[in-house]
């Protein structure tokens, strides 16, 4: 049996976090509150969120010998995140730069610092942490070509091919035969290689991502994000799933299309909620359930999240969860 539920291979920040009554215009200076610093970064939040709701949770990243990379490590190891994979020294510790006004909508610039030291070789050499986990969980705040060889390892376990065979379907614990399962979500948006798509499963994209990656496609000019999944589908990934925010999330592959509703609830800060989902989504896979009954889950996961302040604060117990 896997070690883990889930390998989150990812970014880990500081997050510098101001509230403001609006965003700035350019140019435009604004006053904001106290700055509160919050332990953070898309892999970081997704390991948490992940280990809290109860995943046998790893994460492969790179922080720098500082206080944020102490306040990073010790915050994954309180959530229950085996740490081994996390390289420590290369650059200071990566520092995202969050706004959030009154609606708890959110505004983030983010300097990768030690992010962009994770490397091809970093992965290589942790390749047996890739071979113990169900499910191995990507996003962009890392260097594209990490990604890329994470996704050639993949496709090494599974025997060189992504023929679609492997994806854990009817095996009941969320594995392909000889490799992980993989979650990508491309934030922020890049353009993503043939094999990258290939090995998504699925690709997890809000609005703002999926046209990004259709580009030119007539597809992105339209407003239906059943449009926008079928064309992403067609570029190679094995399913698509797009975030909708309130409205919750579609879910297609090459069988089918669901939207999948939220909850009401009323959104305090949004930040995170996305990495919140993506890690619920993740671990559920890994658990062996099928997509759309994960991305139920998942949309319930980032309704809890956005009614708290911060990222991994804000992330719920799978007994607050069920409370919904």
């Amino acid at each position: 049996m896997p070690d883990y539920d889930l390998l989150v291979v990812g970014s880990a920040n500081a997050d510098l976090v101001i509230g403001v009554e609006r965003r700035p215009a350019a140019g435009e200076t604004v006053l904001g509150s106290d700055l509160v610093v919050h332990p953070g970064g898309k892999g970081a939040n997704q390991a948490v969120a992940a280990a809290r709701l109860g995943a046998r949770t790893a994460l492969l990243a790179r922080v720098g010998d500082d206080a944020y990379g102490r306040l990073l490590l010790e915050s994954q190891r309180a959530a229950g995140v085996d740490t081994a994979g996390v390289l420590v020294g290369g650059a200071p510790t990566g520092v995202a730069l969050i706004t959030v006004d009154p609606s708890g909508d959110n505004s983030i610039v983010v300097s990768p610092g030690a992010n962009a030291r994770l490397s091809p070789e970093d992965v290589r050499a942790a390749a047996a942490l890739l071979a113990s986990a169900r499910v191995v969980s990507l996003q962009l705040e890392i260097p594209l070509d990490t990604v890329a060889t994470v996704a050639e390892v993949v496709r090494t376990a599974r025997g060189g091919a992504d023929t679609g065979e492997g994806r854990g379907e009817g095996t009941g614990d969320g594995t392909g035969e000889g490799g992980p399962r993989v979650v990508l979500n491309p934030s922020p948006p890049a353009p993503l290689p043939a094999e990258v798509l290939a090995v998504c499963d699925p690709l997890v994209v809000n609005e703002h991502e999926a046209r990004f990656l259709l580009g030119d496609d007539p597809a992105g000019r339209e407003e239906a994000p059943e449009a926008w999944a079928a064309a992403l589908l067609a570029r190679g990934p094995r399913s698509v799933v797009v975030t909708l925010g309130a409205a919750g999330a579609l879910v297609a592959d090459r069988d089918r299309t669901a939207l999948v509703p939220s909850l009401p609830v009323k959104a305090v800060d949004t930040t995170g909620a996305g990495d919140a989902f993506t890690g619920a989504l993740a671990w559920r896979l890994g658990l062996g359930e099928d997509l759309e009954t994960a991305v139920r889950f998942a949309v319930r996961v980032g309704a809890a999240a956005v009614t708290r302040d911060g990222a991994q604060e804000s992330f719920p117990t799978a007994e607050e969860v069920a409370a919904l």
